[in-house]
């Protein structure tokens, strides 16, 4: 008997994420506290146990991309084709339509998925390939000139300067169909989870200026650091051994300068410093500036996922025509 309820204890939530590893041994699953703190409104999280088992999970919620619910239903392999990834499908869906949405999207790595995805009027919009890098000896880069490195942990306040200053002048820039909306919230919490291994350009800026106190006239500095690019890496606490490369992005007036180099460099650096073997990143099909960059620094190709969407309420064989 299959019984689909609402992720709500902490046990929960690590059934849940056993069924991401399993149907996604190659990538990173969020932890436990990471999908807690990344709770909203619009989120909802389904297990489904099949004689008390857990055999699947969904999730629905907002995703980056205006008016479009992120939704997706995992079956481990050994439970599929039994109608529990159509079950889920169908209350993700319909949760996201409550919610006033029009459109649901998912990624899909793997032509079964794809094909059941078509079934329910899901097509192809994006692609997004998988680059990978294996990490042994890693030489730190230069020092560079003109501007410093620094880890978000030596300077954890200047996160929140990354998102104004580098993230919301180039997430425009990406190959969506859309451009992302990400809050200042989401990037505090889903686009980094250990300041250690994320790294920032900074730039000190000074300001020159006359102070009036009285009848005295003093000239006085101002001086502060502007944040001009970003890179890192997402630790996996499943497999401490890899890690995902977190978002990269420079301020356009600084590439062609290096930047996003050094900074990726000073990210491998750290990660064979702390045991890490493997990393890798995915990016978008259309976005051949950073995928030449993860070739020159030593990245191959591994896994395509295609980005589907279908419009909202989806039709299940037994609905129509009824």
């Amino acid at each position: 008997m299959i019984e689909i309820r609402p992720v709500e204890t902490a046990a929960d939530y690590e059934s849940w994420r056993q069924v991401r590893l399993a149907a996604l041994p190659y990538e990173r699953a969020p932890s436990v506290a990471e999908l807690q703190q990344s709770k909203t409104a619009a989120r909802l999280l389904l297990i489904a146990e099949e004689d008390g088992v857990v055999v699947a999970h969904g999730g629905s919620d907002r995703s980056n991309e205006p008016d479009r619910a992120a939704v997706v239903a995992r079956v481990r392999p050994e439970a599929r084709r039994r109608g529990i990834g159509t079950a889920l499908l169908r209350e993700l869906t319909r949760h996201a339509a409550d919610l006033g949405f029009t459109i649901a999207g998912c990624s899909i790595d793997d032509e079964g998925s794809l094909e059941f995805a078509k079934r329910f009027g899901f097509r192809e919009y994006l692609r997004q390939v998988e680059q990978v890098r294996r990490i042994a000896d890693e030489p730190w880069p230069p020092e560079p000139t003109g501007y410093d490195v620094i880890q978000v942990a030596e300077r954890p306040e200047l996160w929140a300067a990354a998102y104004e200053q580098v993230a919301v002048p180039t997430l425009p820039e990406l190959d969506t169909t859309a451009t992302l909306d990400v809050t200042a919230e989401e990037w505090a919490t889903e686009w980094i989870n250990d300041p250690a291994a994320m790294f920032l350009a900074i730039k000190g800026t000074e300001v020159k200026g006359t102070e009036v106190k009285g009848d005295e006239v003093t000239g006085h500095e101002v001086t502060g650091d502007e944040v001009i690019g970003v890179a890192g890496l997402l630790l996996d606490t499943d497999h401490p051994e890899r890690a995902e490369v977190a978002y990269t992005a420079v301020r356009p007036e600084w590439r062609g300068k290096g930047v996003a180099s050094t900074l990726k460099r000073s990210s491998m650096a750290w990660a064979a410093e702390h045991g890490i073997t493997e990393i890798y990143t995915w990016t978008q099909e259309g976005n051949a500036n950073m995928r030449r960059l993860n070739e020159h620094l030593g990245f191959s190709y591994r896994t395509v996922s295609v980005n589907v969407r279908a419009e909202l309420p989806l039709q299940f064989p037994e609905e129509v025509g009824a």
